[in-house]
């Protein structure tokens, strides 16, 4: 249900949007997918130089199905909003929700990995796909929803500067990624507008 809305709301999108143009989206598409592979090889290689990086078979496991989760999401998403700003918008979103992520569980932002405060900033991922859904992911909505996103998110690291002054500000800057995600997608909602309001020729 979840990917036939998407589906639906990406789709509003070709009918109003700007093409930029087939080959130069394919060509960054693989190098999107190029990008993927090497954060998966990145680990492999740094454990063959430092014991600091220790991933276990689960570790590549999860990190493959959350790196892939997020490839095909922003290779639907290319296929079918042909609006530069919205795929913009969208990989600012993913890029924020995988950051976190990770960032949560392989060092924490509130203290270290184990601090369960940190398990808080997951739930700015939850507004934003929640919002998201919400809006049937039409570009108006969106930009609400990765507004929301930013609140909740620097609420939760303002929530934790007694216990990690340097934490808590470091990962503020994640809120800058869903405001960055919202004004892509506001600017996808104003082209939407104008092609709307456009005469035909």
């Amino acid at each position: 249900m979840v990917q036939a809305s998407f589906m639906f709301g990406a789709k509003a999108m070709t009918n109003n949007a700007e093409n930029g143009g087939g080959g130069r989206g394919s060509r960054w598409r693989l190098a999107a997918w190029g990008l993927a592979a090497l954060l998966l090889l990145l680990p492999a290689v740094a454990m063959q130089f430092t014991t600091e990086v220790n991933w276990d078979e689960e570790d590549f496991i999860f990190a493959s199905v959350l790196i892939g989760t997020v490839g095909g999401i922003y290779e639907l998403t290319v296929r079918m909003a042909r609006n530069w700003a919205y795929r913009g918008g969208v990989a600012a979103s993913l890029a924020a929700a995988v950051l976190i992520a990770w960032a949560t569980g392989a060092v924490g932002m509130i203290g270290s990995e184990g601090n369960p405060y940190n398990f808080l900033f997951y739930g700015a991922i939850l507004v934003a796909l929640g919002g998201a859904i919400a809006a049937r992911f039409r570009p108006a909505g969106m930009a609400i929803a990765m507004i929301a996103a930013a609140i909740a998110h620097a609420a939760v690291a303002i929530g934790g500067l007694s216990a990690d002054l340097r934490g808590a500000v470091v990962s503020m800057v994640f809120a800058g990624l869903w405001l960055l995600a919202a004004a892509l997608f506001r600017k996808a909602s104003r082209d939407r507008m104008f092609a709307d309001a456009a005469p035909a020729a």
